[in-house]
């Protein structure tokens, strides 16, 4: 067994690199101290996509958090947490949250940008009262199987998550890193896909993602996934749809 050297001490040959890189975190944001509650809804949300849920890499922010908690609070969130799969990495809030964080090992950030925020549907604009006094004869009653379509017109920019439940979701815009696209449907992106794109959550294995230029970070279907490291592999930046073959994501050419 060989021993190191003077000469290999002082070898200035590097053994590591420090560089920067921007990575996407989810970002779990506590409104309510209610553990119960919170183990329900948090089961719910990773039953709709197992396998995205699993080893996924957690922020949680307590911004917006009406209670007081203490550490045994947050341990007791921390287990639910890692009993489905996501794995706590970092709290965020004001300054007073840092002793909590420390006792937990947890790296506490600062509070975030505005930007971070789910979209919801508009609301359908009111008609105006004289129009409704006018109302002509019954429109004809809509198929009871009609899907329902979600149509997004603006950028959907980092932090922002679109969920188009029990249909269809069409972007007509860019889709930035950092995003969320979920749809109990076929998901449509007439620009580039930079963010993560999950079709089909709630099961439906039938489900599509079709989009102009493939630069996402994550692309599900039914709970099946590729990131990125395995989509660069293949039509990258390129215009595809992606499909479910039994448990295997396919990616073709559009």
């Amino acid at each position: 067994m060989t021993s190191e050297t003077n000469l290999d001490l002082l070898d200035t040959d590097p053994v590591f690199q420090l560089k920067g890189g921007m990575l996407t975190m989810t970002v779990l944001e506590l409104v309510h101290l209610a553990p119960q509650r919170f183990a329900i809804q948090l089961a719910e949300k990773v039953e709709q996509a197992p396998n995205f849920f699993q080893d996924t890499p957690v922020l949680i922010s307590l911004e917006k958090l009406d209670d007081d908690m203490d550490i045994s609070g947050l341990i007791a969130l921390l287990r639910i947490c890692r009993d489905h799969g996501l794995q706590p990495v970092a709290l965020r809030g004001a300054e007073q949250f840092r002793p909590l964080a420390q006792q937990a090992s947890l790296v506490l950030l600062p509070p975030g940008r505005s930007r971070d925020k789910i979209i919801e549907a508009p609301e359908p604009a009111p008609q105006p009262v004289a129009q409704q006094a006018e109302a002509a004869p019954a429109p004809a009653p809509q198929p009871a199987d009609t899907t329902p379509t979600r149509v997004i017109t603006e950028p959907v920019r980092s932090g922002q998550q679109v969920y188009a439940r029990g249909g269809d979701l069409i972007v007509l815009a860019p889709v930035s890193a950092g995003s969320e696209l979920l749809a109990d449907g076929h998901i449509h992106v007439y620009g580039p896909l930079r963010g993560r794109a999950l079709a089909g959550v709630r099961g439906d294995t039938g489900a599509r993602i079709f989009c102009q230029s493939l630069e996402a970070e994550l692309v599900s279907v039914a709970g099946q996934y590729k990131v990125a490291e395995d989509l660069r592999r293949q039509q990258w930046k390129e215009a595809v749809q992606i499909s479910l073959e039994g448990d295997i994501l396919k990616i073709a050419a559009l």
